[in-house]
C-alpha cells in the first residue's frame, strides 16, 4: 500500500487531523513505521516512533523525552481505512490504550471511553467487538513477552 498522507481520527472528541509532520519510515504490507514530534509539546514528551500493525488493529509507539530517554511504550487500539485514490490512510483511535513502562508494568486505560462512545453512538457494536479482540490480541502478545519483537521495526530508525 502506498501511503503518502496519514490521518489520525478520534471519536471523543470527534476530530480528524492530518499528521503532516509525521515521517513515514517504512511502508510494507500490513506495517507502517513513522517518526513524529509531539502534536502538543509537553515538558515530559518530545517525540517518538510508531509501528502501525494495520491488519491486527493496534499501534505501538515509543514515547521519548527531549533527552531521548524512553518514557514508555504507548499502544493504541485502532482501525484503519486506506484510500488508494488519495494514497491516504486514516487511523481511527478506538479509545482503549495500553501503557508499558520501562520497568515492565502494564496499564490498560480508557476502557470507560469505549462505553461512553457506544452510548453516544459514535462506536457501534461491530467496531467495539473488533476493538476488544484487538485489545485482547495485543495483551496476549505483551503477556507472552513479545513487546520487543513487536517494537523491533522501530529499532533501525532510533538515534
Amino acid at each position: 500500500m502506498n501511503v503518502s498522507a496519514l490521518y489520525r481520527k478520534r471519536l471523543i472528541p470527534e476530530e480528524c487531523v492530518l499528521l503532516k509532520d509525521d515521517i513515514i519510515l517504512r511502508n510494507d504490507s500490513g506495517l507502517l513505521v513513522t517518526s513524529w514530534k509531539a502534536l502538543k509539546p509537553r515538558p515530559d514528551l518530545s517525540h517518538g516512533f510508531s509501528c502501525y500493525y494495520l491488519d491486527r488493529g493496534f499501534k505501538i509507539s515509543r514515547f521519548y523525552a527531549a533527552d531521548n530517554t524512553l518514557l514508555y511504550h504507548y499502544c493504541d487500539i485502532v482501525s484503519c481505512e486506506y484510500d488508494p485514490h488519495a494514497a491516504s490512510l486514516t487511523v481511527t483511535d478506538l479509545l482503549a490504550d495500553v501503557i508499558i513502562y520501562p520497568d515492565g508494568f502494564v496499564k490498560v486505560v480508557d476502557l470507560e471511553e469505549m462505553a461512553d462512545a457506544l452510548e453516544a453512538g459514535v462506536l457501534d457494536i461491530p467496531l467495539l467487538r473488533a476493538a476488544l479482540r484487538s485489545l485482547n490480541g495485543l495483551l496476549q502478545e505483551i503477556y507472552a513477552g513479545n513487546l520487543p519483537d513487536l517494537s523491533r521495526p522501530m529499532d533501525p530508525y532510533q538515534a
